[in-house]
């Protein structure tokens, strides 16, 4: 039975897909985007966070940790993520939850009775399941079996994708998707390849492909100022989404949730400082793309 590496489940969202919809984190990913909301998203495997404001300093992870990756000293647990194994016995032993493991392994069942569990809201809302992460698509064997399951059983699938796979991937879940919500950050290969550490060729002919054996496919740009919210990116992001017949388009202003995460995970957020677009702003973009023949929206 496949199996897979998550790091959250979500319940109850009104967003990423149509209705009311549970949606399912998956770990890993090949982009490195400097504004990434889930940075324990990023490492396919899984790792430890520690929230410092929460511990206690009792030491009972100091005492099941055979690493010596933890240590007390005058009541304060210090962390060394060099010699951490992250085999999680210290998550285990740890009263005040300041230690925890982002990732768990789940079978494809398992996953399934966590989505079945919310089977009547989907029904009412016209909602379904989402996959999202990090990269779903790096976990092929699972994702695909997932969402084959839930067609099976009558529940509407989508997959929040950046596209950067293989196309033979794609091709074998895509039978199994309703509706792709697909990233584009950059529409310039080299701007992206310098900001994401990849190039958008493939990315971008993934999503012409997908449209043309008749799938539903939204682009999704998430709107970082100073980064992407020049007028040319986003023309010429929405008119490629126009060209191949894209369902529409959402604009996502950025924003700083995920902010405190790198912290947790001991490391420095990229864009500490940087504020979200204002709401004026965004209006006024939506207003100047609004002469391309394809729906645009802020949020989604």
């Amino acid at each position: 039975m496949a199996s897979g590496t998550i790091f959250n489940i979500q319940r109850y969202s009104i967003h990423d897909g149509c209705g009311i919809r549970t949606i399912l984190f998956l770990k890993g990913c090949p982009l490195h985007c400097p504004w990434c909301s889930n940075p324990e998203s990023q490492s396919s495997a899984p790792e430890i966070t520690f929230a410092k404001d929460k511990c206690i300093g009792c030491g009972y992870c100091v005492k099941e940790c055979g690493t010596g990756a933890l240590a007390l000293d005058q009541g304060r647990i210090s962390l060394r993520r060099d010699l951490c194994s992250k085999c999680g016995k210290c998550t285990g032993a740890c009263y005040a939850h300041a230690l925890e493991m982002a990732g768990q392994t789940i079978t494809v069942e398992e996953a399934f009775e966590e989505i079945e569990k919310d089977a009547l809201f989907y029904k009412a809302s016209k909602g379904g399941v989402t996959l999202s992460g990090g990269e779903p698509l790096m976990q092929i064997d699972f994702a695909t079996a997932l969402l084959k399951k839930c067609k099976e059983n009558g529940i509407d699938t989508a997959i929040e994708t950046t596209g950067y796979q293989k196309w033979e991937d794609i091709e074998k879940i895509a039978p199994y998707i309703d509706t792709f919500l697909y990233d584009i950050k950059l529409f310039d290969g080299e701007k992206h390849r310098r900001i994401t550490g990849v190039h958008n060729d493939l990315i971008l002919e993934n999503a012409a492909k997908i449209t043309a054996i008749g799938k539903t496919l939204v682009v999704r740009v998430p709107v970082i100022p100073g980064v992407n919210d020049d007028l040319e990116n986003l023309r010429a992001t929405v008119r490629f989404a126009a060209s191949i017949r894209a369902a529409g388009v959402n604009l996502l202003p950025y924003h700083r949730l995920g902010e405190n995460k790198y912290g947790l995970l001991g490391r420095t957020y990229a864009l500490k400082g940087l504020l979200p677009p204002e709401t004026n702003k965004m209006r006024e973009l939506l207003a100047e793309l609004s002469d391309v023949k394809i729906p645009v929206s802020i949020g989604g």
